[in-house]
């Protein structure tokens, strides 16, 4: 059997048995493709699954370099060896024989991607203005939903929470005037911090609070249609019709509101350690993400208003 024979049959095998997504099945289809006419260019001869069996970790290596050499970034090359990898153990589990070609085999590591934060007026815009969505599925009392979803994305974006930390918070937690000035936060791995809370969010709180069915302490702070603790998938659902209504940039999700309040922070001379403090980073490395955020920021201004940027 010729390689790409053995190869849509892998990938019938992954949309079949296992599953896989058709985006995932496509992308890995269009990696063995490049790999199957590398070494047809290679070894002079489109392989079959004897020459798949006998390759070595050299030629994986060399198809590899060559993608580099056109512009492949270190997460696309990965992902192709992780479509040769699980192509070849599967062909080797099939014929009995080890995988050599993959000794010893480590992809190329993917940097850290940069946060997409969005800017200070489309992060307001959200916060603001997100009241007037209207359920799509007509399931939630109109005024009841705009209180809430004002008050989370506010929540979110003044306070710099994840949206699992925010619909985790009870009644009890709920920010109010004339209180503490900070927010109790339990992040991950159960660690607890402290974040200031700023007057819009308490009064974003107050009203919700105003509209909220049910007011015992240790009810939901963000509840859905039917009482219980709100849905992170409906809060994404919400803001996704918002951004769509409004034409803000498809990266505007509740997590980008965490990544705005740490850039917008970080833009107005906030320290490094300090915004570590408030988003609950376990190490400082995490953080330091912003920076490079921050510094590309810079780079759009200086190309922009420079009279010898071009």
């Amino acid at each position: 059997m010729e390689a790409p024979e053995a190869v849509a049959a892998w990938l019938r095998m992954l949309a079949q048995e296992r599953r896989a997504s058709g985006n995932t099945v496509e992308a890995y289809g269009a990696d063995l493709a490049l790999f199957i006419d590398f070494l047809t260019r290679h070894l002079g001869e489109v392989p079959d699954t004897t020459a798949l069996a006998t390759l070595r970790p050299a030629d994986i290596r060399g198809f590899l370099a060559e993608r580099a050499r056109v512009g492949d970034a270190n997460a696309t090359r990965a992902r192709r060896l992780a479509a040769i990898r699980g192509f070849l153990r599967d062909l080797a589990r099939r014929r009995g024989h080890k995988v050599a070609a993959l000794a010893g085999m480590r992809g190329p590591r993917a940097g850290a991607p940069v946060p997409r934060a969005l800017s200070a007026a489309d992060a307001k815009d959200i916060a603001a203005n997100i009241g007037g969505v209207h359920d799509p599925d007509r399931s939630e009392q109109p005024r009841m939903q705009a209180a809430r979803d004002v008050a989370l994305f506010t929540l979110l974006y003044g306070c710099g929470l994840r949206i699992a930390e925010a619909l985790a918070l009870d009644v009890k937690d709920a920010p109010r005037a004339g209180q503490d000035a900070a927010l109790r936060v339990t992040g991950k791995g159960n660690k607890q911090r402290l974040v200031p809370v700023l007057p819009a969010v308490r009064q974003a709180m107050e009203a919700w609070l105003a509209e909220h069915p049910d007011r015992h302490p240790d009810s939901p702070l963000f509840v859905g249609a039917r009482g219980g603790r709100l849905d992170p998938a409906v809060a994404q659902r919400h803001l996704r019709h918002w951004r769509r209504l409004a034409g803000l940039p498809e990266h505007a999700t509740p997590h980008a509101l965490r990544h705005s309040f740490a850039t917008h922070l970080l833009g107005g001379g906030a320290d490094l350690r300090a915004i570590q403090e408030l988003l609950g980073h376990a190490s400082l490395s995490t953080t330091q993400r912003y920076t490079r955020v921050d510094a590309a920021a810079l780079l759009e201004t200086w190309q922009k208003a420079h009279p010898r940027a071009d």
